[in-house]
């Protein structure tokens, strides 16, 4: 059986199964049927996304949704499928968090004309104008973060002498690893052109455009240790030691850090200052331990909740809220947005933001 047959056999079936079911218990007086949500969130390889996941899914079955929860193993193909299943299956929302933002145009022209809604979480859908909302954080703000928390600590305004310095970026087929590193870039990239900070490696973007030149594939810790153990061993000789590295996640931050670990570093002596994003437990340790000087903090409950609201939103054919309609252009069209605000956490903030607020247990994190 081809794709395209299998599809349409699978569509059939999905509709038939909808319309036996039942029709009562969704939000706001909408039926079941109104609200029957896929998911698809990238990869359980990245503890953030298991929760959000899990999460979204939680509140949607208290609210008595059909929902269909799929994690995709970091494979494109995979995720289309799942995507397909889910049209077939007769959801009349998607949620998607986009392993490539720019390979999903087929499968949502199919959705489209099932007249279903899509909201992208977290990560932008490009090339496609069958994208209708797109729900965030402000992602240019977590770069601009990390990028002043480094200006700040380094006292870069005052440096009299050249600090070691380098770059990392996010995985070049995500649409928010542009904006994580632009934020920082702006940020830090006069410093770099003054002398202030000198990058060894010489992998240093001229612009916000040649960001992907530095970009780690699918934001893998492996890959970022390996990465880091070629930059020390080829231009850190002699004694010459990194002083700061700008890393746009905590999962890059971990493979940084385990490079650093196995050339000899030391907690105390020469540990570079590191920044990361997400909160996740393993880097909170790291922040504990003075491993990692900090991360920006995404309540992912939050987002989770907005996502929440959206979709009851539209089961019951209200007014979708949206605070940004200028920003998010997919290269077809400007997706109407809900940007959060994320925050940074330091060592003395692990117990008043993450732990106080229930985001971790602080027996996750060794407290």
């Amino acid at each position: 059986m081809s794709q395209k047959t299998r599809f349409v056999a699978l569509l059939a079936a999905g509709a038939l199964a909808v319309s036996m079911s039942a029709c009562s218990g969704a939000p706001g007086g909408a039926t079941a049927a109104d609200c029957n949500v896929g998911i698809t969130m990238p990869t359980r390889s990245l503890e953030r996304w298991i929760n959000d996941g899990e999460q979204l899914q939680a509140k949607l079955k208290e609210a008595t949704c059909t929902v269909d929860l799929q994690y995709a193993d970091d494979k494109v193909d995979q995720q289309i499928s799942q995507i397909q299943n889910q049209i077939a299956g007769g959801a009349k929302i998607l949620v998607i968090a986009s392993i490539d933002g720019t390979a999903l145009g087929p499968v949502l022209e199919e959705a489209a004309k099932q007249k279903i809604k899509v909201i992208a979480y977290d990560r932008l859908i490009n090339k496609s104008p069958n994208v209708d909302y797109y729900a965030t954080f402000d992602n240019y703000k977590v770069g601009t973060l990390q990028g002043t928390f480094l200006k700040e600590q380094l006292k870069l305004d005052s440096a009299t002498t050249p600090i070691n310095f380098e770059a990392f970026a996010g995985s070049p087929d995500d649409n928010n690893a542009k904006f994580f590193f632009s934020g920082a870039w702006d940020v830090l990239l006069p410093y770099v052109t003054k002398g202030t900070l000198v990058v060894p490696s010489g992998k240093a973007p001229k612009s916000n455009d040649e960001w992907t030149t530095i970009g780690i594939p699918g934001w893998k810790s492996d890959k970022s240790q390996a990465e880091m153990d070629n930059r020390l061993s080829s231009n850190y000789a002699g004694g010459k030691k990194v002083q700061a590295v700008l890393s746009p996640n905590d999962s890059l931050a971990i493979g940084i850090e385990a490079s650093l670990k196995s050339a000899g570093y030391k907690v105390g002596t020469d540990w570079p200052m590191i920044t990361g994003q997400d909160g996740d437990k393993a880097n909170v340790k790291a922040i504990l331990a003075g491993e990692q000087a900090m991360t920006v903090w995404k309540d992912t409950r939050k987002l989770g909740d907005r996502v929440f609201q959206m979709i009851q939103q539209i089961s019951k054919g209200e007014k979708v809220e949206v605070n940004d309609e200028k920003t998010y252009n997919n290269g077809v069209k400007v997706v109407p947005s809900f940007l959060l605000e994320p925050e940074v956490v330091t060592k003395d903030l692990v117990q008043s933001k993450l732990i106080d607020s229930g985001f971790l247990k602080a027996s996750d994190v060794g407290l």
